[in-house]
């Protein structure tokens, strides 16, 4: 029984990964305005309403990427060393994080790049990375340098995903002269400064 239930999670699996494929090529060549869930439902082999299983709508696919990306991120952080102080933590864990995703580079610049043109997929991202500040809070809270101060670990989380930002952005302008880490490593540093 559990192998079945394996299988049938690797297969919903894959039809995600291939919505989301789909809706992000599409609306790369296609804008995402001019973008339809018909559309990429049909570019990734299955029905309308197969489509609404997996997404509520076509922001959803686009950024769903980003989101397995933000449960990935989470799940290093609260993997580092019990030992290491927070901001070293969350440093180390993008450094980590930022290895084992080195392929889809150019996925993240097509993904932030979208959500700068539209309002509707930024609204997403927003609501995203709000979700995000709040479990690396609690994953950083945990820590020893923080367990009886409870506005410390808010604050690390946002000057992180603040960093993050900048980077992204940097690297983005930049036009992916450099490795995104390099950029992050960079930020991060200037950052940690203001938290030693």
């Amino acid at each position: 029984m559990e192998r079945s239930v394996g299988l049938r999670e690797r297969k919903k699996e894959a039809t995600r990964q291939a919505v989301h494929e789909a809706a992000l090529r599409l609306t790369v060549e296609h804008g995402f305005d001019h973008v339809t869930v018909e559309a990429v439902a049909d570019a990734a082999g299955i029905s309308r309403r197969t489509f609404s299983n997996y997404f509520t709508g076509k922001e959803d696919a686009v950024l769903y990427g980003e989101e397995r990306q933000i449960g990935e991120l989470v799940r290093t952080v609260r993997e580092r060393p019990a030992e290491e102080g927070a901001w070293t933590a969350l440093r180390a864990a993008v450094a980590q994080f930022a290895e084992r995703l080195a392929p889809p580079k150019r996925e993240w610049a097509v993904r932030t790049r979208l959500a700068m043109r539209h309002p509707s997929l930024l609204a997403r991202q927003l609501a995203n990375h709000a979700a995000l500040e709040r479990d690396l809070a609690e994953a950083v809270a945990t820590r020893q340098d923080h367990s009886t101060d409870p506005v410390r670990p808010l604050i690390l989380a946002a000057a992180f995903l603040a960093s993050l930002r900048i980077a992204m952005r940097m690297w983005i302008e930049e036009d992916l002269a450099r490795e995104p880490a390099e950029v992050i490593d960079e930020i991060m540093g200037e950052m940690g400064r203001s938290f030693g």
